[in-house]
C-alpha cells in the first residue's frame, strides 16, 4: 500500500480554499432577507418578553396591595 504524500494532499486543501468565491457577495439579496428575518424575530421576542415582564409586576403589584 503506497503511503500518502501529505504535501500534495495539503496543496490540494488550500487551492480548494483558494479558489472559492464569496457567496454572501454575489447572493446580497439572500443575505438582506435573513438580517430582516432576524431583526423581526428579534424584535417579536423582545415584545413577548416586555408583555411577560409587565404581567408579571402588575400581579405582583396585585398582591401586594
Amino acid at each position: 500500500m503506497p503511503a500518502i504524500n501529505t504535501a500534495i494532499v495539503a496543496r490540494d486543501a488550500v487551492h480548494q480554499l483558494a479558489r472559492r468565491e464569496n457567496w454572501a457577495q454575489q447572493e446580497a439579496g439572500v443575505i438582506v432577507v435573513f438580517a430582516i428575518v432576524f431583526v423581526v424575530g428579534v424584535g417579536l421576542i423582545s415584545l413577548w418578553i416586555s408583555k411577560l415582564i409587565k404581567k408579571r409586576n402588575a400581579n405582583k403589584a396585585a398582591n401586594v396591595a
